[in-house]
């Protein structure tokens, strides 16, 4: 069988014998020992895939080896692997071993994880494995039956996500940081696993930044790019698991900057009345310019100092991974602005007519863009690489409303939850309010969203800031902003908007309808 496999995947019979082949299968069989003396693979569950790394072969065509199911993990050996080609298909089956051992099986995982051509479960499971391997450039993958990753999806049985913030291992989960909301998607069980397929798919779908998905009552799925990136945050999400577990058993809230104590519904009766009194609202959405911090900040400070050092930023950073993918975001934005006669976009060149041309054109681009106060994420992008900068170099000192600081310590101590919605990054959303003349506020927010999640004046994008949320009724969201037509499309969505009247601000229309606050105090 395996000889007709590698023959109709175009490789020789000796390269499933060779090197490559033979690291990988004792790697997976090094894990699982380990991952088993953690409890993540006892009594036979959990399975881990890994590509079999090749400079020769690109990654998407690269072979997987896979650990089989319903054995002793602990116990297994090289050869006990299952080899399959990179869109699913058996290549190398593992020879039975005598009783009591059972005769080898390909795991129920498979299907989650891998593009499935040839395996029974057919076609509907081919969209998954694209998530997980190809679209996600998946390099291992790992199931794990830990028990804090159980127990953690059953804190609340009705809960749809898993939410942590503030804790230093969160710097361990791809793209989070410090001061970031991890949130982890919980879908439930089935009494199969290649029966998940399905919820599996949504749920990478719907969380695009998520690397890991747990089922409710059964364990987690994590993967990475790597086996040692996909190893690293297996025990980042397992020490977070049982964190929120201990938190949560010492009545503290893991989802809040300052874990304080689990705040739940307040009910007090009035004097000689039946009726109750619920808290009024746990979420506050704040824009940003115009509502925490005055908009010449922004046009007077922010953006010169953004025009004024991009062709300096450009040059000292050119070579590195989040420039180049920088200007790979802005010239697909320009060749964008081209095609519908945008003012003041000129064609970005390629890399190889030169640095020199691609810095100029980058710069002739961004000083538009910043004339025209564009609100692209393109831009925004670039704009806050360049302003860490000068945070980082106390060039820059936010500043914000004297009401603020003042109400963001108050509505968290409240146990409110905070979050930011502006056009500006998340990582310029973090510089500002991690370097005000307040100090660092952002022990106070929860989270932030920028325009990755949708335009402010659309509707939908607060509908997405609901669900990511995770909160039933919009309306107790509250959306503070100057911007009438953002609070327009607040209140379409369900959220409760306010509007913010700041010095600078500009005028609203008369009988506008809406709530509006010269401070925050007044909220």
């Amino acid at each position: 069988m395996a000889v007709a496999a590698a023959a109709m995947i175009g490789l020789p019979q000796a390269y499933l014998e060779g090197k490559e082949v033979k690291e990988t299968s004792s790697l997976v069989t090094e894990l699982c020992r380990h991952f088993y003396t953690q409890g993540w693979v006892s009594g036979t569950g959990g399975s881990i895939t890994m590509k079999v790394h090749d400079a020769s072969i690109p990654k998407p065509e690269q072979l997987i080896v896979m650990s089989p199911s319903g054995v002793q993990k602990e116990r297994m050996q090289p050869e006990d692997m299952y080899i399959l080609s990179a869109n699913g298909s058996i290549i190398s089956t593992p020879s039975p071993k005598p009783y009591p051992n059972k005769p080898p099986k390909c795991t129920d995982c498979a299907p989650l994880f891998m593009k499935n051509r040839r395996l029974s479960l057919g076609k509907r499971l081919r969209k998954l494995g694209y998530k997980a391997y190809e679209m996600r450039n998946a390099g291992a993958v790992i199931h794990s039956h830990g028990m804090e990753s159980c127990l953690v999806t059953m804190l609340n049985p009705q809960a749809k996500e898993f939410r942590i913030t503030h804790m230093e291992m969160i710097k361990g989960i791809q793209g989070h940081g410090y001061y970031d909301e991890l949130v982890v998607p919980i879908i439930e069980n089935t009494a199969y696993e290649n029966e998940l397929t399905d919820s599996l798919t949504k749920a990478i779908e719907a969380y695009p930044k998520a690397t890991a998905v747990l089922v409710r009552n059964h364990g987690v799925y994590i993967w990475g790019d790597s086996w040692i990136h996909a190893k690293t945050q297996a025990e980042c999400y397992h020490y977070l698991f049982d964190a929120a577990i201990k938190l949560h058993q010492l009545g503290l809230d893991a989802a809040t900057p300052d874990h304080g104590p689990i705040r739940r519904t307040i009910h007090s009766q009035i004097k000689d009345s039946q009726y109750e009194r619920e808290w009024p609202r746990r979420w506050i959405v704040l824009d940003i310019e115009g509502t925490t911090t005055p908009i010449t900040f922004v046009t007077d400070v922010l953006f010169p100092y953004a025009r004024e050092n991009v062709g300096k930023h450009l040059n000292l950073t050119y070579h590195t991974a989040e420039t180049q993918e920088d200007i790979k975001l802005l010239r697909a934005q320009v060749e964008e602005d081209l095609r519908e006669g945008v003012t003041g976009a000129v064609p970005i060149p390629h890399a190889d007519e030169g640095k020199e041309k691609v810095i100029a054109a980058m710069v002739s681009n961004v000083e538009a863009m910043i004339r025209a106060d564009r609100k692209i994420t393109a831009l925004k992008e670039l704009q806050g690489h360049i302003w860490r900068t000068g945070f980082e170099c106390d060039e820059l000192k936010a500043i914000v409303f004297e009401d603020v600081a003042d109400a963001l310590e108050k509505w968290h101590s409240s146990g409110i939850k905070v979050y930011i919605y502006s056009s500006g990054s998340r990582l310029a959303q973090k510089l500002l309010f991690g370097n005000t003349d307040y100090g660092d506020l952002r022990k106070y927010i929860s989270g932030f969203f920028d325009t990755t999640i949708g335009n402010k004046k659309e509707s939908r994008s607060y509908k997405e800031i609901k669900e990511t949320l995770g909160v039933d009724d919009p309306a107790e969201i509250m959306f503070v902003t100057d911007v009438y037509q953002e609070a327009v499309a607040a209140k379409a969505a369900g959220l409760e908007a306010i509007i913010s009247i700041r010095p600078g601000n500009a005028p609203l229309p008369e009988n506008h309808g809406f709530k509006t606050v010269t401070s925050f105090s007044q909220i």
